[in-house]
């Protein structure tokens, strides 16, 4: 066990939300509950006490909660959450119409800055909601937005609540392809969209994009356009091709709305669909409810991050990312969101520790890669900033290096509170994440969330403590996926999560719970690459690569590399055809052209055949262990074992 690098003060232990929970649980419940792991146990032995008690902490707006917790418990899935209630999501999220400070917005440029208050975050949100109900927009349908993070996707997306509507957002460094594999499937009727967008220095069209996206998005009505970055741009979208009217954002909000009306729905009514990496084929449509992901949020940004109404609250992240979802929940605590888009790095490696002093952030998020390339750019914002307002530092994206917990509290501020939290798009939350009561230790996560059965497992699924295994959830919770989309017997969502150990959820990490109840993320155990702190998946590069005439076939894995993930990809070329600078450059391009810059491979190599199973399937895992100098279980399952060979000890790979 380490030793703790950092200890909560008695005076932050006594403030804290957690502790004033604490003292409810021990009053109205159970008075054995006097500390956080006492709290942990009640949480899973009472799931319905527990949950019910989050929701009166929370102060849920609702107009019906009704007297069930739970239906069919514990199915899993098939467990329901409040069966009973009628509530809205953005209502929860819009408590404050004041003139205080809800949103702040940073870019790379001075003149980007902008802030809006209460007030006008509540009327703009109620000019969408009536626009969205006079194009007929019903509970249900779905809005899209294709956008950086802008204030004006934080308004779409609370309009599009607000009405009933489903929400789902790409961000704008998407390719085409990589937009219509998610909103092909999904059919919105509505699509929100950035004239262009800013990043290092330069400014980005996303118009030509959009033009190319409509006529393959035959269900969008009604297209309205940002003019971020492009403050002259028109909305012409040649209706000619597109067929489908465009309004300019400041003409779509421009209206007298009145009072902003919001539907009731039951707890289980869809909000987000958010997506998956497309590791395996289209990446998968991720149906997230608005009361499990209101009620999960509620009970991460109260108790374990302990946000209060006035903090400054912010998350580096795009609105392709589930952090973005998370981030945004902080309305419902009323603190002010701190928003930017464009890189970190510009003009330097402080512009994010520069946004902290200026706008006086407490609670800052950010990926465990941008931590440790600020170490290795020696940057030291202790000596400075002033950082007199942060109190929390979260990270997640991917593990947390010891060395970036040490330069933290070396380097940033030493009074701070560093949380390392891991969970993800399937979950749009965490299982792992910070305790403001507990001690912070090099290397772990504090703690496992309250009301999840969090239990590593090893290969024979007996659960183990102090061992490396999978990470999984024993007992239902409500932020689980409602469903998939198009998948009406749900055979993909239990094949997504249940099928390694039937009726517990396998989440993909190989994890270790501590003796003292941390936990150390050590990776993906799938195929799912992770560059950045990102994650992305193998069938969307493939999909580009393997148009390429003189590509026959690729295979792609996540190298662990410098404390990150780097993405390696090997390709088999047609007879004759040689992998020269040129062509490395060019299947780069074609990745980076229709994914996304994150897409793109750190290395290309030539190898003469792939490794497959005996049903003819390229197996990742087989040569991902082989690049990593780890045995493969299981080499006769493969028809071909003897084409490893090709990957192993490869000299590329060392530097």
């Amino acid at each position: 066990m380490s030793d703790p690098i950092w200890r909560p003060s008695a005076e932050r232990v006594q403030s804290a939300h957690l502790t004033r929970f604490i003292e409810r649980i021990a009053r109205e419940f159970e008075p054995a509950v006097t500390d956080a792991a006492s709290l942990y146990r009640f949480s899973i032995e009472q799931p319905e006490a527990f949950w019910r008690a989050v929701w009166d902490f929370g102060d849920v707006r609702a107009s019906a909660r009704g007297g069930r917790v739970t239906e069919n418990w514990p199915a899993m899935p098939g467990t329901r959450w409040f069966p009973e209630a009628r509530l809205n999501f953005a209502e929860n999220l819009l408590r404050r119409d004041d003139d205080g400070i809800a949103i702040e917005f940073a870019g790379e440029r001075p003149e980007d800055r902008r802030s809006l208050t209460w007030r006008e975050l509540n009327a703009q949100v109620a000019a969408v909601a009536a626009r969205l109900r006079d194009l007929g927009i019903e509970p249900g349908d779905r809005v899209a937005g294709y956008l950086p993070n802008l204030p004006e996707t934080v308004i779409a997306m609370l309009g599009a609540a607000a009405v009933g509507a489903v929400w789902s957002s790409c961000s704008p460094d998407f390719g085409v392809r990589g937009v219509l594999d998610r909103f092909g499937q999904i059919e919105p009727r509505v699509l929100v969209v950035a004239a262009a967008y800013r990043y290092n220095g330069r400014t980005h069209d996303c118009m030509a994009r959009v033009r190319e996206l409509l006529p393959q998005l035959p269900t969008v009505e009604q297209v309205v356009v940002v003019p971020h970055a492009d403050p002259d741009v028109a909305p012409n979208i040649d209706p000619a091709s597109s067929g489908r009217p465009a309004m300019t954002w400041a003409d779509w909000i421009d209206l007298d709305a009145g009072p902003l009306a919001f539907e009731q729905l039951p707890f289980d009514h869809p909000l987000y669909i958010l997506y998956s990496s497309g590791t395996t084929g289209v990446p998968k449509c991720i149906v997230h409810g608005a009361g499990g992901t209101l009620l999960q949020h509620l009970k991460e940004l109260l108790l374990h991050t302990d946000l209060r109404r006035d903090d400054r609250f912010f998350y580096f992240t795009t609105c392709g990312w589930m952090m973005w979802n998370w981030l945004v929940s902080g309305l419902a605590v009323g603190s002010t969101l701190v928003l930017y888009d464009g890189s970190p790095f510009h003009p330097d490696g402080n512009r994010l520790w520069d946004l902290a002093d200026e706008l006086d952030i407490a609670v800052f998020g950010t990926s465990a890669k941008w931590i440790a390339a600020c170490d290795k750019a020696g940057v030291k914002p202790r000596e400075t900033h002033r950082l007199d307002r942060l109190r929390a530092i979260l990270s997640t994206g991917s593990p947390l290096l010891p060395e970036s917990f040490e330069y933290v509290y070396r380097d940033v501020k030493q009074d701070v509170q560093l949380s390392s939290i891991s969970g993800g798009t399937d979950i749009v939350s965490c299982f792992a994440l910070g305790n403001p009561l507990l001690p912070v230790r090099v290397g772990e996560l504090q703690c496992r969330g309250l009301g999840m059965q969090v239990e590593i497992r090893n290969d024979d699924g007996e659960v183990v403590v102090d061992q490396t295994g999978e990470l999984t959830c024993s007992k239902p919770f409500p932020c689980m996926p409602v469903a998939f989309w198009n998948d009406p017997d749900g055979a993909r969502y239990k094949a997504a999560y249940f099928e390694t150990f039937p009726g517990v959820w396998s989440h993909g990490d190989y994890a270790r719970l501590t003796p003292q109840g941390g936990v150390v993320i050590y990776g993906r155990s799938d195929a799912t690459l992770n560059p950045g702190g990102v994650r992305i998946g193998t069938a969307e590069i493939y999909r580009q690569v393997e148009k390429l005439d003189e590509v026959l076939e690729s295979l792609c894995v996540g190298q662990d590399w410098d404390g990150d993930v780097r993405v390696v990809l090997f390709v088999v070329l047609r007879d004759g055809v040689q992998l020269d600078e040129e062509r490395i450059a060019k299947i780069r391009s074609q990745v980076r052209a229709n994914a996304t810059p994150r897409h793109v491979p750190a290395k290309v190599l030539a190898v003469p055949e792939l490794p497959r199973t005996v049903s003819g399937k390229i197996t990742e895992l087989a040569v991902r262990d082989v690049v990593h100098g780890r045995p493969v279980k299981n080499t006769s399952a493969l028809a071909n074992p003897e084409a490893l060979e090709h990957f192993r000890d490869r000299p590329e790979l060392r530097d």
